[in-house]
């Protein structure tokens, strides 16, 4: 069923009036490029036109007075899919694919020589940046003026001989992505989405991550992501996991509310560019230079981390990526096209690069653009000549009628159902924050496509129980087609608590909807292993043992007391200790092994190594901490973030932000905490101050420390405005710049 917007109209409109002189959308646009116009179109997804669909004949115009995305518009829409091909044409058009790294740095030069390369003016323009602004306030409060610079920068070096529509642009603190395309092919954009994934620390801050924009052009789906992935040439397998987390994560909604969420591999063509992140291994720096002086691409390409990975099938699984032959993109001095002379000498390498995934591609250049300076990366290009499905109306519009003359037979004489791969699945020994999943497949064994949802059980909020999701939840099945339900079971800081106490069980019921036809019931359980992850400080303390080697009744009875609330009588003999010990041995450990680690706080570990951290924490095997310096700290921020009841009880949070600026007044609020909260706030708090000590190796500073610590410990008990944030801050920046003495 076609889906054509009103982008026309907007666009003529946008055309006479003249682009407004800020436009915003998560951030600033820009004004009127000199001697030309970039066209602004509506960025907002709230502003999007609704569809505006033809009246072909008297039969569509009844279908469409039903509810929008009924079953009947989902059966005229799946029989319309399957029989595209006989109404569509493939027409080329050219997408121009630009990424920069550029470093923080404000514009300094034109971006012509990048964006207008090319002979004749792109159809598409997508641009990426990364690393748009490295300033501590970007990283915590994810502004910066530097985006609207950029916009205008990039709207000034687009090619002068077309005119462009400003479609959308996202951004994630420093990760920007920017689309354009020629005013006469506005009318055939719709559906556009964007969204953003952080990879950084916890899997939340984003000075690592994706960012992407999904559209319809025409009849084609278009996936475009711009990442930048973890640094440093040991942590490819770091890399893979923020390649991994960002596909899996990365969820668009659909017009239609009866469809699941798209992801990002869902779509027929998927262009990924940014700064990967991934060096050359195996050679040292003057082997790497000697091959770039000889213009032996293909020598140095075979010690590419990125390609040997992707040869492994680790990453990009069904990606292409074109020939290199232009010399690698990183590292310069910045200001030159010298190679870096600093102490650190990095070994050149391909960071940034551009890739493609999908039918009817083809690549028409891939290059640098050595001549820009004003990073210490260059900025990268590549035009792809792309197929893309365009509707021929009449062939459609007669499809239609004959589906339509159809439908009442379909509706009237068959009833929907399916078949399921089993009824029953079980989970055995769930641990804290470990995907565990299992495939239901539902086949569609009926006369008729069904629509399918699981639906909610009386008295329930939701489908399924917190730690519990199926995906897809709904969807719509062709006759005799098949689709593969992942039931996941995941279990955060949100759902640990009541696990770990017993209060829930790993046990919940399905119910599997059919429009038209029959409920289905699938059976979920299983068994949580507690995990000291998701258990309060006050039960922590009373616990000599590792959580796992203590009895269930012991954990429910410790968990059942409040913060500050007595035990009437403790279930175990020992006095309680001051402080938890999970604490105890990741703060001596990065004490230990830590204090001059760059980057500690800032970069994230490995989930791999977190699982083996949380394991030791959780059964006292091994003696010691397992894991890198950065997978441990992660793992600390983590246990905070988890806690029921945070370092500084909810109770106590108002009189926190009242008191704020009056370290006095701060220090009394302090010494009001229950000694465990309060033991654990001293602990960490002479653990940061000791880090500080040591900054000019580990790069923190109070700000870095105020921010993601004040988030931890003095948690909102409801969403946090920004001026709450900044008075968390500013409380616990007292405690590490003034004296500690309570």
């Amino acid at each position: 069923m076609p889906n054509l917007s009103k982008t026309a109209e907007r666009s003529q409109t946008a055309e006479r009036r003249g682009p407004p002189a800020e436009h915003k959308s998560g951030g600033n646009g820009g004004p009127d490029s000199p001697g030309r116009v970039a066209r602004v179109l509506l960025e907002d997804r709230n502003d999007l036109p609704p569809p505006s669909i033809h009246t072909y004949s008297c039969n569509k115009a009844q279908m469409l007075s039903l509810p929008q995305f009924g079953l009947r518009d989902n059966l005229i829409r799946c029989e319309l899919q399957k029989s595209e091909a006989a109404y569509t044409n493939l027409e080329d058009f050219s997408f121009f694919l630009g990424t920069y790294n550029v470093n923080g740095q404000t514009p300094k030069e034109r971006l012509g020589r990048w964006l207008a390369s090319t002979p004749d003016p792109p159809d598409v323009y997508f641009v990426g940046f990364q690393e748009l602004d490295l300033s501590k306030e970007a990283f915590i409060f994810n502004d910066t003026p530097k985006e609207s610079e950029w916009i205008n920068a990039v709207m000034e070096g687009l090619h002068p001989d077309a005119k462009y529509a400003f479609v959308k642009h996202v951004r994630l603190v420093g990760i920007m992505l920017l689309c354009f395309v020629k005013t006469e092919h506005a009318e055939h954009i719709h559906e556009v989405e964007a969204e953003t994934v952080g990879t950084g620390i916890m899997g939340r801050m984003g000075n690592k991550g994706g960012v992407a924009i999904r559209f319809r052009f025409h009849n084609s789906d278009i996936c475009v992501v711009n990442s930048h992935l973890a640094a440093h040439i040991e942590e490819y397998e770091r890399r893979n996991q923020d390649y991994r987390e960002i596909c899996s994560r990365m969820q668009f909604h659909q017009q239609d509310p009866d469809l699941p969420p798209l992801t990002i591999l869902k779509h027929s063509i998927v262009l990924w560019l940014g700064d990967l992140n991934y060096r050359i291994s195996n050679l040292d720096v003057d082997q790497v230079k000697d091959l770039i002086t000889k213009k032996d691409f293909e020598a140095l390409h075979a010690y590419d981390q990125l390609k040997r990975q992707i040869d492994e099938e680790a990453v990009f699984v069904g990606f292409t990526e074109g020939d290199i032959d232009f010399q690698p993109t990183y590292k310069y001095d910045t200001g030159s096209s010298q190679w870096d002379s600093s102490e650190k000498c990095r070994v050149p390498a391909w960071c940034d690069r551009i890739l493609w995934r999908g039918q009817n591609i083809r690549q028409l250049h891939y290059t640098s653009h050595m001549a820009l300076k004003t990073s210490d990366h260059k900025p990268v290009s590549s035009l792809l000549e792309i197929g893309i499905k365009v509707v021929d109306e009449e062939k459609q519009k007669r499809i239609f009628e004959e589906i339509v003359r159809n439908m009442d037979r379909w509706e009237n004489e068959c009833i929907p159902s399916v078949s399921l791969s089993q009824r029953e699945f079980h989970f055995k020994d769930v641990k804290f924050m470990q995907h565990r999943a299992e495939t239901l497949t539902i086949h569609n064994d009926g006369q008729v496509p069904c629509q399918f949802e699981f639906i909610q059980k009386l008295d329930e909020p939701a489908y399924c129980k917190a730690w519990l999701t199926a995906n897809p939840h709904k969807g719509f099945l062709a006759q005799g087609a098949s689709v593969d339900v992942d039931l996941e079971v995941f279990v955060n800081r949100f759902t640990a608590p009541e696990l770990n106490s017993g209060r829930q069980q790993i046990e919940d019921i399905l119910v599997l909807h059919l429009d038209r036809g029959k409920d289905y019931f699938i059976s979920v359980m299983g068994n949580y292993l507690p995990s000291c992850f998701g258990t309060s400080i006050n039960a922590l303390c009373h616990l000599r043992e590792p959580i796992q080697a203590m009895p269930l009744d012991t954990i429910q009875k410790l968990t059942s007391v409040s913060a500050g609330q007595e035990l009437s009588s403790s279930p175990v003999a020992e006095p309680p200790r001051d402080t938890p010990k999970e604490i105890c041995m990741m703060v001596q450990h990065l004490y230990r092994n830590a204090s001059k680690q760059e980057d500690l706080f800032q970069q994230p570990g490995l989930r791999s190594e977190f699982e083996e951290i949380r394991d030791c924490l959780d059964t006292g095997e091994p003696d010691s901490i397992p894991g890198s310096n950065h997978s441990v700290a992660e793992a600390l921020l983590l246990f905070l973030d988890a806690l029921p009841e945070p370092v500084v009880p909810y109770h106590y949070y108002r009189q926190c932000l009242d008191c704020c600026s009056d370290y006095s007044q701060c220090k009394q609020v302090i010494d009001m905490l229950p000694q465990c909260h309060k033991n654990v706030f001293m602990s960490l708090t002479e653990f940061l101050r000791g880090l500080l000590k040591h900054s000019a190796h580990n790069r923190l500073d109070v700000n870095i420390l105020a921010t993601i610590f004040a988030a931890l410990m003095l948690r909102s008990p409801a969403k946090q405005d920004l001026g709450q944030k900044r008075k968390t801050q500013e409380f616990y920046q007292h405690f590490l710049t003034q004296d500690l003495d309570l």
